[in-house]
């Protein structure tokens, strides 16, 4: 098959990322610019969140603010945002994003917009080629490594003792691939962060159970359901092939979380998966669970399952960890087929996590002061799946999810997964998203949408 390609700028998220990869011949001995690399980290020494372990579920009926949980600092106030805002004072980013417009555009959804002209890079377009989700690490290219120091909040690690802790100054563990949280100098929100697992081991941006685990403890710990986590697969706008969340605060609910649901089918160990019902982009809504361990376990597997099979998608953790978001998407491979509108490519509003989940990131005058739901779902139409294709991708997740269940217990995989909920949709629900009938066979992947970023 003849490789797609699409055009589109890169997102700057460091102040040392350049536009042509010519990073990779550095001299080993130092690039004197204090990155994160062997040549400038030795002895390198940054703030360290060791987080206790959640045992119990995150529910519904826990509060998103426990007032009687002990932390050893504000994680979120102090910590995250404080930090960011210590970054702010040092002029590290490339444009003031608290001024950036913001409205809610009138309509059924609330769709939030928001005028950001500094993401908007007067730039050549880079050439990306369509190929696959999952791709190995490639060194020569920009990577978090190459960030500079001064960009990095603090370590972000599980707690070898029963309480969270904090260490003001600890040396960072190389050895042991530490994860960190760092700016992202292009922001689209306040306190617009990245969660980068295990930054030394040079992870591709691929989701894994142990990483997936990690983003929800850290959604655990802001305890706050306007701090929320996004995931983008590479095909789905992802920008860097190196393992990474983004994750900002906005003081709304965002449209998705809005969005009525129905319940489908559940896992092992209680987890509940429901589909979106009236909204323009087909998803999964995960929830419950037993542990924090099993909630993670259940999505990591759905996500492992789309990148064996070349599917893009995008994540969103929200309500503190409680709810994820799982939406396989198809934008990009319609674009490089030439099947999206020219008006809406005008726009140059590329539709990952933040969009799908409905802010709208604008980055034309003319596009905010003329934003409407009809073009927002317009959009956000040409993201999702079609009912057939969603009942494919579905059945995929279904049985990865029962075999996961199995490696679990060390059975053979069977079909562990419960039936379907048995109560038939409404005719008003019956009209929005296709029935929950998921075939139990395993259907293959559709290996042409694969676009990669």
């Amino acid at each position: 098959m003849n490789s797609l390609r699409i055009k589109r700028v890169p997102t700057v998220v460091s102040n040392y990322q350049k536009e042509d990869s010519d990073d990779g011949a550095r001299q080993v001995g130092g690039c004197g610019r204090n990155c994160l690399r062997h040549c400038c980290v030795q002895g390198l020494r940054l703030p360290l969140y060791a987080f206790k372990r959640v045992k119990e579920a995150v529910n519904e009926k826990a509060s998103s603010f426990d007032e009687n949980k002990e932390q050893p600092v504000p994680f979120l106030d102090s910590l995250v945002l404080g930090e960011w805002e210590d970054r702010v004072q040092k002029g590290l980013f490339r444009y003031d994003v608290t001024a950036c417009e913001t409205k809610v555009i009138p309509g059924e959804y609330g769709f939030i917009a928001q005028l950001n002209e500094g993401r908007h890079l007067k730039k050549r377009p880079t050439e990306f080629r369509v190929d696959k989700v999952l791709q190995p690490f490639d060194g020569s290219k920009f990577n978090f490594t190459k960030v500079g120091q001064e960009e990095v909040l603090f370590q972000f690690e599980p707690s070898n003792i029963e309480e969270p802790e904090f260490i003001p100054n600890a040396p960072i563990d190389v050895e042991n691939c530490a994860s960190v949280v760092a700016i992202n100098v292009s922001p689209i929100e306040y306190g617009h962060v990245l969660l980068i697992p295990k930054i030394f081991e040079c992870l591709p941006q691929r989701i894994d159970r142990e990483s997936f685990l990690l983003a929800l403890h850290m959604a655990v710990e802001a305890g706050n359901p306007y701090f929320r986590l996004g995931y983008n697969s590479l095909g789905a706008f992802a920008t860097i092939n190196h393992l990474h969340f983004q994750a900002y605060f906005l003081a709304t609910r965002f449209p998705i979380e809005k969005a009525p649901t129905r319940k489908i089918t559940s896992a092992g160990k209680g987890v509940k998966i429901s589909e979106l019902l009236k909204y323009p982009v087909r998803g999964l809504v995960f929830e419950g669970g037993d542990t924090l361990q099993d909630l993670a376990n259940t999505v990591a597997d759905s996500c492992i399952c789309l990148q064996e099979n070349n599917i893009p998608f995008n994540i969103l953790i929200a309500d503190s960890g409680k709810r994820v978001f799982l939406f396989a998407q198809c934008y990009a491979e319609k674009q490089a087929l030439g099947e999206v509108n020219q008006e809406l490519l005008d726009t140059q509003v590329n539709p990952a996590v933040w969009e799908v989940s409905g802010h709208m990131v604008l980055k034309r005058k003319e596009d905010y002061e003329g934003a409407s739901e009809e073009n927002a779902c317009r959009l956000l139409a040409e993201v999702s799946l079609s009912e057939e294709r969603f009942q494919e991708v579905n059945a995929l997740i279904f049985e990865a999810i029962a075999c996961g269940d199995d490696d679990d217990k060390g059975n053979v995989c069977d079909d562990k997964v419960k039936e379907a909920d048995g109560t038939p949709p409404s005719h008003e629900d019956a009209g929005v998203i296709c029935n929950s009938s998921y075939p139990a066979a395993m259907v293959s992947g559709k290996q042409e949408c694969l676009v990669q970023q």
